[in-house]
């Protein structure tokens, strides 16, 4: 019986609570249920896992599967699920079953599986986000078809931030805020074709499948083109934040060019989001936020 790493254990706990910890307490059931419903063979793990369980198995058929566990609580689930479905074809990895209910997926493992940090030349690894943000290209689904969280629901994460502070912003620069805070409003009152965005596509949850590159992990999220190339260029940067603000540039240019963005608008849903996960860090109680205010102040600079 597979064990949870302690790490993963104390993150579930500190992110869901009481019923982070009821999941714990049934996880092993869970497996035997996973295994007896789908004939799954789990299989020995090296997967990262941070805050949920995901583990390589096999089908009866031989097909190789990932099962990934989440606490069936998670608001972000659903979104998950559906945006898997949606993205299947796509350039998404497959959702081959669900069961959402018990906060279970069951994934194609996408084989060799190597993340997109292996491709060492950045301009490259960037040219290969673009192109697959194209392929997952999906409009907006109809009012009452899914209620997808929007951008600009994801922006009212700042109002909380005044709210917890009596109308400040706690140890974040007013300034920043502020300025996100116009940015951001600006931004959703012009903003662009509503889209189904992955949400979180950076290097890590772009993986080698044969002779291609596909998408996991998506959250789902309903914004413009240019909103869904921000975790790339947020994510696997280098110490030196003047390096770091150099290659953000680059890849701005480099996404401009191959989607046919606007490049001031990049950068500033980019300066936006950098401020408002600062914001998510403080609320979480996870996170550097140190980096994240150095970072947002060079964005700022950019602008």
């Amino acid at each position: 019986m597979a064990k949870l790493p302690e790490t993963l254990a104390s993150t579930i706990k500190q992110v869901h609570g009481e019923k982070g910890e009821r999941w714990l307490a049934g996880f092993g059931e869970l497996l035997r249920y996973c295994e007896r419903r789908w004939g799954l063979t789990l299989l020995p793990s090296d997967y990262p896992l941070s805050f949920n369980y995901v583990a390589p198995a096999l089908l009866p058929n031989g097909q190789a599967a990932v099962l990934k566990l989440r606490v069936p609580e998670d608001p972000e689930l659903p979104m998950e699920t559906e945006a898997l479905r949606r993205f299947t074809g796509l350039g998404g990895a497959r959702l081959l079953d669900a069961e959402p209910a018990r906060g279970i997926l069951l994934l194609e493992r996408l084989e060799p599986g190597r993340t997109l940090k292996s491709v060492r030349d950045d301009e490259e690894a960037a040219r290969i986000t673009a192109r697959l943000l194209l392929s997952l290209r999906l409009p907006a689904p109809s009012p009452g078809e899914f209620a997808f969280p929007t951008s600009e629901m994801w922006s009212l994460g700042l109002q909380r931030l005044r709210a917890r502070n009596g109308g400040e912003t706690g140890p974040l620069p007013e300034r920043l805020v502020a300025e996100a805070e116009i940015r951001f409003a600006e931004l959703h009152r012009t903003l662009e074709e509503p889209l189904l965005l992955h949400g979180d596509l950076h290097h890590d949850n772009i993986l080698s499948s044969g002779g291609e590159w596909k998408a996991i992990d998506p959250k789902g999220i309903i914004g413009e083109a240019a909103y869904g190339t921000v975790p790339f260029l947020l994510n696997n940067l280098p110490e030196d934040l003047t390096a770091s603000i150099a290659l953000i540039r680059r890849r701005i240019e480099i996404f401009s060019e191959e989607m046919g963005l606007n490049p001031r608008r990049i950068a500033e849903w980019t300066f936006c989001h950098r401020v408002l996960s600062a914001a998510w860090f403080l609320e979480d109680g996870a996170g550097d936020l140190e980096s994240a205010i150095r970072l947002a102040e060079g964005l700022h600079a950019i602008l």
